[in-house]
């Protein structure tokens, strides 16, 4: 339960305050943090979770994370369903509250505005068809499993992996705000759809099947070409395992 609770409320850190980020600060006139603001957002989210909650529940924050970790050798089948309920329910948590505060804001609309919802075709922020979008969230996904197997492998350096897991999201998301909004986590697309509805519901398929999909092939690659039998398993550890 200390595990669930610690990922609970890690999800719900990144996403009100990654998806806030983009819903109260990034387009405010006073501030307009602007796409790089929303990147660095979301990658010190994750940054500060891992030195606060990695010790307790690997600070995964993510189903497709969860999933790839299983998939890399590093995290119990039994383990992966109770992680994936905390998640998301930490971010529908946020984005419940997220939607209060936004609603304080004269001119707020959430149908008009929205609460950083992801999206294809004309919901993508730069009208990336499907199959970009597809292929996108896959990629990079794959990609941050592979910074957070290897930042968290026995033979990396101690200490250090929250930063190289903080950095990655926000590269991350420097790239792919344009195509999707940036998903990689089927938690932070699930919050914000399901309060939106309509279309962003309609799309959350893409941002379950994507992550996943990209999770696990992260996760069997870095077991496949890297992984040595030292390495340290992942459910809570003295090193965070992702978020």
């Amino acid at each position: 339960m200390r595990r669930l609770a610690a990922e609970l409320i890690g999800t719900f850190w990144l996403v009100f305050c990654g998806c806030g980020s983009a819903v109260l600060a990034a387009t405010f006139p006073a501030v307009g943090i602007g796409l790089l603001g929303v990147a660095l957002a979301f990658g010190l989210t994750v940054l500060t979770m891992a030195y606060a909650i990695g010790h307790i529940s690997g600070c995964h924050l993510n189903p497709a994370v969860t999933l790839g970790l299983w998939a890399g050798g590093r995290f119990p089948a039994k383990e992966v369903a109770p992680y994936w309920v905390a998640q998301v329910a930490g971010a529908l948590l946020a984005a419940a509250l997220l939607l209060f505060i936004a609603k304080g804001a004269p001119g707020y609309d959430i149908g008009a505005n929205g609460l950083a919802q992801n999206g294809y075709g004309n919901e993508s922020p730069g009208h990336y068809a499907l199959p970009a979008a597809l292929v996108c969230e896959i990629v990079m996904t794959a990609g941050f499993l592979l910074v957070i197997l290897g930042a968290t492998d026995s033979r990396a350096p101690v200490g250090f992996a929250p930063i190289a897991i903080g950095f990655a999201l926000t590269l991350i998301h420097l790239v792919s705000i344009p195509v999707t909004n940036t998903s990689v986590n089927p938690a932070r697309s699930t919050g914000p759809a399901l309060l939106v509805g309509g279309i962003a519901l309609q799309q959350l398929w893409l941002f379950w099947l994507a992550p996943l999909v990209g999770g696990f092939v992260g996760g069997l690659l870095y077991k496949a070409l890297f992984a040595e039998g030292a390495e340290r398993p992942q459910i809570t550890g003295d090193q965070p395992a992702a978020a």
